[in-house]
């Protein structure tokens, strides 16, 4: 199947070619754990879950990886509000983000890695950067010489001079340019290790890069995923030390996620609008969520207004209807429903150009329209209806949808023929009982 993606680092859509035949290779950037995830941070979440959906349902063996940042200023920061180790803050926040992450209908990634898990290996790293003349030491602060990458800014666009030109006079004059970026920060101020440079922690950029130079020995994978907010300076970074230490870009294709806003406001703790995704989950449902953030393209915003959770919600509660209906007449009728053959082109087109679920979308509800037009006819083609059955099955899994139907014992069978009996005599009293029964056992 031909893919396309579209990669940040060329801005164009490029057709994927993996580095090893039938096999993908992908890191997401992770959360910062100091507190709980808010909606935002599912966008990437829900977007990069679809994607490695997709293509392990295509027949690819997906490596996909997204790492936990354990260390960083607002986590010491937290941990001491809260009187708590930074291990404990973090270890609870995982906890939750892990929560939220299963709620919202998306897998956990293969790996996990955890920032504090890795130190001597970062140790390790910026003492290679620092041999190779890439970074310098001063008064127990490294720091990355940007004026060694000549194309600094390709991936964001940044314009160095303007950078430069533009650059407030900082109280920190140890860099050489205002560009350098720090790779380990001096300080016995919260969790810190033994360096060769004295006691500190890690600066942000380093980390993702050991994890995925430790993961993927190769040094090189095929997709880096995140958020649009982390082109500059995160992911610039990441590229210029994997630029130092082994010529490459880290990443053939770099896919960014754009962002979530409501009320066409993007989402801001400064705003006040920022919602948990727990709550927001617990309110309206994992589906329904993930419908609204399925329902745009990943590179185009998401807007959560009443007007799209209202039509998300509708458009779940179809989805659920069409489908438990279709299990009933087809077990009712003996079908296997394990024999239904998906009809899936169409829905594997979209996804392969650029990961369009909202055309992906459109091919699931023209499945649901057929389906329902087949469930009002007596005369019905079954093996056709066992046919859009099985799609429905295996586009709600490849997009993560939670919509499910209950298999039928014998006994449910004969409660559900003694409802269409008791119906067909106008025993209302008696089917409104047994249809009770029914709805209770989410078999109607």
């Amino acid at each position: 199947m031909n893919i396309k993606l579209y990669n940040s680092l060329s801005n164009s859509l490029e057709e994927f070619k993996p580095l090893h035949d039938g096999k993908v290779s992908m890191y997401v950037c992770g959360p910062t754990v100091y507190n709980y995830p808010h909606i935002g941070n599912m966008r990437p979440v829900v977007v990069f879950d679809t994607l490695r959906r997709f293509l392990t349902y295509i027949g690819y063996d997906v490596t996909y990886v997204s790492n936990f940042t354990d260390v960083d200023d607002k986590i010491i920061k937290a941990a001491q509000l809260e009187n708590k180790s930074e291990k404990e803050l973090t270890e609870f926040y995982i906890t939750q983000f892990k929560n939220v992450t299963r709620l919202i209908g998306s897998n956990l990634p293969n790996i996990t890695p955890k920032v504090t898990e890795y130190i001597d290996k970062i140790i390790s790293y910026i003492d290679a950067l620092v041999k190779l003349d890439a970074a310098y030491v001063v008064d127990g602060d490294v720091y990355f010489r940007v004026s060694k990458i000549k194309d600094y800014g390709a991936l964001s666009g940044i314009n160095t001079e303007d950078l430069i030109a533009g650059a407030r006079v900082e109280e920190n004059s140890k860099k050489e340019s205002p560009l350098d970026f720090a790779l380990w920060k001096k300080t016995d101020v919260g969790i810190n290790w033994d360096s060769p440079w004295g006691r500190g922690r890690p600066g942000w950029h380093t980390e993702c890069c050991v994890m995925i130079d430790t993961i993927f020995p190769e040094h090189i994978i095929d997709i880096h995923g995140g958020g649009y907010d982390l082109k500059f300076p995160h992911h610039e970074n990441e590229i210029a030390q994997a630029s130092a230490m082994h010529g490459n870009k880290i990443a053939h294709y770099w896919m960014h996620n754009a962002f979530i806003n409501f009320g066409n406001e993007k989402m801001s703790k400064s705003l006040g609008n920022v919602i948990y995704a727990k709550d927001m989950i617990e309110q309206y449902g994992g589906p329904v969520t993930r419908l609204v953030i399925l329902s745009a393209h990943y590179r185009q915003p998401v807007n959560f207004t009443e007007d799209t959770i209202k039509a998300a919600t509708q458009e779940i509660n179809k989805m659920q209807m069409a489908y438990k209906q279709m299990a009933l007449k087809l077990q009712i009728n003996n079908v296997d429903l394990d024999k239904g053959k998906p009809l899936m082109e169409p829905f594997l087109a979209a996804l392969s150009d650029d990961l369009n679920t909202a055309n992906a979308l459109m091919e699931l509800y023209n499945v649901i329209k057929e389906a329902n037009q087949l469930l009002r006819n007596k005369d019905a083609d079954l093996n056709r209806l066992n046919d859009l059955f099985k799609t429905l099955t295996d586009m709600f899994n490849i997009l993560g949808l939670d919509i499910n139907y209950v298999t039928l014992s014998e006994e449910d069978k004969k409660l559900y023929q003694e409802y269409l009996d008791a119906k067909k005599e106008q025993n209302y009293a008696k089917s409104d009982e047994i249809r009770t029964l029914l709805s209770n056992k989410n078999i109607l």
